[in-house]
């Protein structure tokens, strides 16, 4: 799931510096701090020249005269970018499910984030859901391709049922292609057996 949420999260950050170049200050970059606190960068450049924005606010406008850096703050980001973040779409959410051994079901402590994975796609007007489905490395892999489709299938059929539209529901299976953590062929490692979920 790493590689699936740092992708949604990169693109939901990228998505909001592009817009707050193209609204109030048009040219202006301000690089907007993670919610999880992680470190991000972005590079600005102009006329061959390039400025790196890598703390919370850093911030870049793009002037006659080349780049002026410049340290923004929240108060800034509110006042002169309230439009365009307030249009902004909800950031990426990433949930993983866990399954008992060779079944599609869940195991007790996975029940009820069914119910939250549904409130928080609900808060969303058009949501786009992915559901991966996964197995540890017991077994052959047909076998495995297989059982990591039907875990994605039963949890999308479970959030169909909730009330998500089908079309919003993308579900596919890994097999034990993507071991969560990895091991020998033929080991049971019940954080293997997941399905992973992004609400986007």
């Amino acid at each position: 799931m790493t590689d699936l949420h740092s992708r949604a999260a990169a693109l939901a950050t990228a998505v909001l510096l592009v817009s707050l170049c193209g609204c109030a200050h048009r040219g202006t970059v301000v690089l907007l701090p993670e919610k999880d606190g992680k470190p991000t960068a972005v590079v600005v450049k102009q006329d061959g020249r390039e400025t790196v924005l890598d703390q919370p606010y850093a911030a870049a406008r793009q002037t006659p005269f080349g780049l002026r850096a410049y340290t923004s703050t929240p108060e800034e980001v509110a006042s002169k970018f309230d439009a365009a973040m307030s249009s902004q779409p909800k950031r990426a959410v990433a949930f993983t499910l866990y399954f008992i051994e060779g079944k599609d079901e869940f195991t007790e402590d996975s029940k009820h984030i069914v119910e939250v994975v549904s409130a928080e796609i609900a808060q969303r007007p058009v949501p786009d859901v992915i559901v991966i489905g996964h197995t540890d490395a017991v077994g052959s892999d047909p076998f495995n391709d297989a059982l990591a489709r039907q875990r994605a299938d039963m949890v999308r059929a479970e959030l169909i049922r909730r009330g998500v539209p089908p079309a919003n529901i993308q579900a596919s299976g890994r097999g034990k292609r993507d071991l969560l953590i990895p091991t020998a062929d033929g080991i049971a490692e019940p954080r293997n057996r997941r399905v992973e979920i992004l609400v986007r």
